[in-house]
């Protein structure tokens, strides 16, 4: 055995040795408290104690208002408050800057002191022109040539043979799902409105042309497709569009995507319109949702 080894063990040893602590009468040498202890386990005792004792410390600073006593800590409805009131300060700034331009813009219309705007301003009648050119040129012609050429092809213009109606059409359901809300002229509620599953397409109910492709604080993103004899149909609270102004589309395409966008919407839903003739009418006596 080598010398770390017995003094390894020697020191062992000496921990497992066991002691006795006994407390005795001075005057009768009667024996009042006896404790038997090695020094191992002093060391254990010490060693649960300042365990346990960390352990309370810590939790009385964690889950009670003590904590509020250190330095750098704070109670965390106090920091709430603190931005309450930095956002009630801003808008009272806001609401004061406003105030002094209304009242100095006042002033200004009260003293006529009134900056002269060029496009309001009042065409001079003194002079009476002459040699004027009423005749269209030859670029003009031909301009209004190309156009009536063009409007001949709309979406809009109306043929001998759809002049009988939509009744013959077959509409293509946008979305499927349950209505919350149906068509109601009288409220002025003019389509209606679908609660379908989240990400679900939004399809084109007939072949059409994009008219309209925006984002409104109102409807938010809204899609608007321009369909023979004079029909239009209305996409509206999409949360991405799939198609822009002036692309075609053909029924049952995708061209959205079911959102929650805009202020007048409580959820993810399609508010759909059919306008025919610059009427709305109700898209559930088309189609079945």
């Amino acid at each position: 055995m080598t010398e770390e080894n017995k003094t390894k063990r020697k020191l062992i040893e000496r921990l497992r040795n066991r002691y006795r602590l006994t407390i005795m009468n001075d005057d009768t040498f009667e024996e009042k408290f006896t404790l038997r202890l090695t020094p191992l386990g002093v060391v254990i005792l010490f060693g649960s104690v300042t365990i346990v004792f960390t352990i309370i410390v810590i939790s009385l600073l964690a889950f009670t208002s003590l904590r509020e006593y250190i330095p750098g800590y704070a109670d965390v409805g106090v920091r709430r408050e603190m931005i309450k009131l930095a956002l009630k300060s801003d808008s009272l700034e806001q609401t004061l800057t406003e105030q002094n331009l209304f009242i100095k813009n006042l002033g200004n219309v009260l003293n006529g002191n009134i900056k002269n705007d060029s496009a309001q301003t009042r065409p001079d009648k003194s002079t009476k022109p002459v040699n004027l050119k009423m005749k269209p040129t030859a670029k003009e012609e031909a301009l209004r040539k190309n156009i009536e050429a063009q409007d001949q092809y709309s979406l809009a213009y109306a043929t001998e043979t759809n002049k009988t109606g939509i009744s013959n059409f077959f509409f293509f359901t946008p979305v499927k799902g349950r209505i919350t809300a149906s068509f109601n002229a009288r409220e002025q509620h003019f389509g209606v409105d679908i609660v379908a599953a989240e990400n679900e397409p939004i399809k084109s109910t007939l072949d059409g042309t994009v008219i309209l492709a925006t984002f409104s604080s109102e409807t938010g993103y809204t899609i608007t497709v321009q369909h023979s004899n004079n029909l239009i149909s209305v996409y509206k609270h999409n949360s991405v569009l799939l198609k822009k102004v002036g692309d075609y589309v053909k029924a049952g395409e995708p061209v959205a995507i079911i959102g929650n966008s805009g202020e007048q919407t409580t959820g993810p839903h399609l508010h759909f319109e059919l306008w025919y003739n610059g009427n709305a009418i109700n898209p559930q006596e088309y189609m079945v949702f």
